[in-house]
C-alpha cells in the first residue's frame, strides 16, 4: 500500500474516533429495585395501633403486607423479644392469599414487654424487601393466679408490718442505728425517715416484732447519736452521716437545718417518750434525753427575722438563700404543730394563721370526683400530704378555723382513689385494686405522683398508709400487690417502693419516707397506738390548742 493512502487511512481512523468520543451514547437510567410495604395489623382481631395491653400468654398477631411473602425469609426476619433480648418462641403461616403472616407466640411471661420485629430482609414472592421494618409492643396481663397462699385479712396485715418493720430494724444503720435514706444508701440516714422509723420501731414492740428491752436499746442509740450529731440552731439536716454525724448536703446550699424533716423527728421522738413511760434508769434517762433534743430546737429563729410564718432551710454558708417558707396545705402541719408545742422556742398563733393557713388562702372547697375537698390544690395533691403528719396526730374529730381534718384526710384520700379508679390518662393498669398516687422513684427519676402529674406509676404506699381513711379501698389494693403481683412487687423490707404496670417496670428501691408511714398508719388503723401516744403529749395537747385546734383527743 501506498504510504500517502495508508496515512490518510490513519486520519480518517483517528478522525471517527474523536467524533465518537465528543458525543457519549445514552446510559440506561438506574434500576430501583421494587418493594412491597404494611398494610395491616390485629393482635387477637384488635387493632390499636403498635402497642397492645393486657394480652394473653399466647396472642394471635397478623400482619398483612401489600405482596404475598415468602415464606422461607419469614423465620430470620420476624423475631419476638423480651426487654431484656430474651427471644420467646413462635409458630408463624401465611393465609389470605399469602399476603398475612400469623405469628403465634407460645407462651408468653405474664407482666412482660416484649418486642415483635419484622425486619426489611422479608421478601415477597416476586423477591422485593419490606419497604420499612416493623416494631410492636405486646405487654401481657396480670395472670390472675394468687402468687401467695391466702391468709385471713388480719394476718395479712400483720405481716406486712412486721416485712416492712425490718428495713427500719434489720436494715438500721449500724453505728447511728438511725433509718438509712434508701436501700442503696450506704452510710446516709435521714432524719425524718428516723422519725417515722421510731414510730415503726415502737409498733414492732407492740406487736412483739422485737422485745421492748431492744427496742429501747436501739432508740437510746439512736437519741446518743442524735445528741453529737450536727445541728443548726437546734435543727438537723436533711441528711447525716450514720458514722460521723456530720451533714450531707442535701443540695449545694441545703447544706444546714432542714426544719420540716426535724420536725418528722422529733414528733417521733415525743411517742417514743410517751411509751417508754417506766420509772427504771434506761427508760428516765432516755425521756430526758428527748427532752433535751426537743427543747433545743429553735423554731421561733426559723421565723426568719421574726416574720409571721416559718421557713424551711437555714444554711451556715447561704442563710436564708433556699427561700421556702413553709404553707400550707401539704405535708407540713407537724411542723407548726411541734413550734407551737415547744417548751422553749415556741411560736405564736399568728405564725400559724398567717404563714402556714395563709388566713384561708389555703382553703379549696371545691369537688373533685364527687368529693369535696376542704384544703390544698386541685384533686389534693400527692398523698403524702395526709399521711406524714398525720403519723402522730390524730385527724379524727379534729378541726380548726380552717377545716375538719377528718374530713380532709378523708375527702383526699377517696378524690386519689376516685381519679385512679376513672384513669382519665388511660394509664394501662389502673382499677379500683391498683390506685395510689404519691411521691415516689419512677423509671429513671423521682417524683410526687398525684392527679395533676400523673406519669403512670403506682406507689403502694400511697394505699397502705391510708388504710384509716379508706379501710376498703385500701385493702383491696393491698390483696392485689400481695396475691397478684406477689414477687414483683414483694421484696425483704415489705413492698417495693413503686410500679408501672404501663411500663412493665418494677422499682428495686425502698425508701424510709414510704415503709415508715405502711407500719404506723396500719397500726393507728388496727389499734391507733401511735395516734394516742403522741395525742397523749402534754405540751402537744397545749400547743394545739393554743393554734385552735379542737379535738376529743386533746
Amino acid at each position: 500500500m501506498n504510504n500517502k493512502y495508508f496515512y490518510i487511512l490513519i486520519l480518517s481512523i483517528v478522525f471517527v474516533s474523536c467524533k465518537k468520543s465528543d458525543t457519549p451514547s445514552p446510559i440506561d437510567p438506574p434500576v430501583t429495585p421494587s418493594s412491597f410495604a404494611f398494610s395491616d395489623l390485629k393482635v387477637n382481631d384488635t387493632y390499636s395501633g403498635f402497642t397492645y395491653y393486657g394480652l394473653n400468654s399466647s396472642p394471635v398477631i397478623k400482619i398483612t403486607f401489600s405482596s404475598p411473602i415468602n415464606v422461607t425469609s419469614v423465620g430470620a426476619n420476624i423475631t419476638l423479644n423480651d426487654d431484656a433480648g430474651n427471644s420467646a418462641t413462635f409458630t408463624s403461616k401465611l393465609e389470605n392469599n399469602d399476603n398475612t403472616v400469623v405469628i403465634t407466640p407460645s407462651a408468653l411471661q405474664p407482666i412482660t414487654k416484649y418486642t415483635l420485629n419484622i425486619n426489611t430482609g422479608l421478601l415477597s414472592k416476586t423477591g422485593n424487601k419490606l419497604l420499612s421494618a416493623i416494631a410492636v409492643s405486646l405487654i401481657t396481663a396480670v395472670d390472675d393466679m394468687d402468687k401467695f397462699a391466702r391468709i385471713s385479712d388480719d394476718e395479712l396485715l400483720t405481716l406486712v408490718q412486721k416485712q416492712t418493720f425490718k428495713y427500719f430494724w434489720d436494715f438500721g444503720h449500724p453505728t447511728s442505728g438511725l433509718a438509712r435514706e434508701r436501700n442503696t444508701s450506704g452510710n446516709t440516714v435521714t432524719s425524718g425517715g428516723s422519725g417515722f422509723g421510731i414510730m415503726a420501731l415502737i409498733s414492732g414492740i407492740s406487736r412483739n416484732f422485737i422485745s421492748r428491752a431492744d427496742g429501747l436499746a436501739r432508740i437510746q442509740k439512736m437519741v446518743t447519736f442524735l445528741k453529737t450529731a450536727d445541728r443548726f440552731h437546734g435543727a438537723y439536716p436533711h441528711w447525716l452521716d450514720g458514722n460521723t454525724g456530720k451533714v450531707i448536703p442535701f443540695s449545694t446550699k441545703d447544706n444546714g437545718g432542714d426544719l420540716v424533716e426535724t420536725s418528722f423527728l422529733m414528733a417521733g421522738l415525743i411517742t417514743a417518750r410517751q411509751y417508754f413511760n417506766g420509772t427504771d434508769a434506761a427508760e428516765t434517762a432516755l425521756r430526758a434525753d428527748i427532752n433535751t433534743l426537743y427543747n433545743g430546737v429553735e423554731w421561733n429563729w426559723y421565723r426568719k427575722d421574726n416574720s409571721n410564718t416559718l421557713y424551711w432551710h437555714w444554711s451556715p454558708n447561704y442563710n436564708w438563700e433556699m427561700n421556702l417558707p413553709i404553707k400550707g396545705w401539704n405535708e407540713c402541719l407537724i411542723t407548726y404543730v411541734m413550734a407551737a408545742a415547744s417548751l422553749t422556742y415556741s411560736i405564736p398563733k399568728s405564725v400559724y394563721d398567717a404563714g402556714w393557713a395563709q388566713n384561708g388562702a389555703m382553703k379549696n372547697g371545691n369537688t373533685y370526683y364527687g368529693v369535696q375537698l376542704p384544703l390544698g390544690v386541685a384533686n389534693g395533691g400527692p398523698l403524702f400530704f395526709s399521711h406524714y403528719s398525720f403519723l402522730g396526730i390524730n385527724p379524727t374529730g379534729l378541726s380548726d378555723a380552717y377545716a375538719n381534718y377528718e374530713t380532709q384526710t378523708k375527702a383526699h384520700t377517696q378524690i386519689n382513689y376516685n381519679y385512679c379508679k376513672a384513669n382519665p390518662l388511660g394509664n394501662y393498669g389502673y382499677s379500683e385494686n391498683c390506685w395510689g398516687l404519691t411521691a415516689s422513684d419512677i423509671p429513671n427519676g423521682y417524683t410526687a405522683s398525684a392527679p395533676g402529674n400523673d406519669v403512670g406509676v403506682i406507689a403502694p404506699t400511697a394505699a397502705l398508709s391510708s388504710f384509716p381513711y379508706t379501710p376498703t379501698e385500701s385493702m383491696q389494693a393491698l390483696k392485689y400487690f400481695y396475691y397478684k403481683l406477689g414477687n414483683k412487687t414483694w421484696g425483704d423490707y415489705g413492698f417495693y417502693d413503686a410500679f408501672s404496670l404501663k411500663d412493665q417496670w418494677f422499682a428495686s428501691s425502698t425508701l424510709a419516707i414510704d415503709q415508715g408511714p405502711i407500719v404506723v398508719m396500719i397500726e393507728n388503723y388496727r389499734t391507733k397506738l401511735i395516734w394516742n401516744l403522741f395525742m397523749s403529749a402534754p405540751e402537744i395537747k397545749t400547743g394545739m390548742k393554743n393554734l385552735g385546734f379542737s379535738s376529743p383527743n386533746l
